[in-house]
């Protein structure tokens, strides 16, 4: 097991790194936060789940696909909670976007990570991580920035998409997922 020193020190490397993503506008740096055969997934609703089975699944689809057209947001962190007994630590996040008349919209309710790590040659690495929100307000959300003309062309394209009824890499019907989503 992690010492609480160890554990308190992941989180403020993780929390820099996450600002240092969305300034960029990339997130797929934050892979190396993974092991190899890190799992990461999160619900997207009353049909499907999003499961990320790997390191490079995790950069590619998570980090990757799943945030192009949010390069505009950013996931402020309100509260972390640390388990030193499991290596597991919970975030609190709210999800803000910049809009283009210099304010900014907030997703309401709560959203967050949970994430168990695990010591891989005297690193502590993700060795699963699962997200939630509340689905229903991040979609009322989507909807006012679509109605001020606020969401970014990248993700109308991925809305669109995801509409079209194509079947997206990482999304499963609910309960077939490769990995539990507890």
């Amino acid at each position: 097991m992690a010492s609480r020193e160890q554990l308190e020190d992941w989180v403020q490397r993780w929390l820099q790194a996450n600002k240092d993503a969305e300034a960029a506008g990339d997130w797929t740096n934050l892979a190396d936060f993974y092991t190899d055969d890190a799992t990461y997934g999160w619900n997207i609703g009353p049909k499907e789940d999003v499961m990320c089975i790997g390191k490079d699944e995790i950069r590619d689809i998570a980090l990757g696909l799943e945030m192009l057209g949010l390069e505009n947001w950013y996931y402020e962190y309100q509260r972390t909670l640390i388990d030193d007994k499991q290596n597991e630590i919970v975030g609190f996040w709210k999800q803000i976007a910049n809009k283009s008349d210099g304010s900014t919209a907030e997703i309401y309710g709560i959203g967050g990570s949970w994430f168990r790590l695990t010591d891989q040659d005297g690193a502590l690495l993700i060795e699963w991580q699962r997200d939630f929100f509340d689905f229903g307000h991040v979609q009322k959300g989507y909807m006012k920035l679509i109605e001020s003309g606020d969401l970014t062309p990248a993700m109308q394209k991925r809305i669109e998409r995801a509409l079209s009824g194509e079947k997206l890499p990482g999304y499963y019907p609910i309960g077939t997922s490769p990995a539990p989503i507890w």
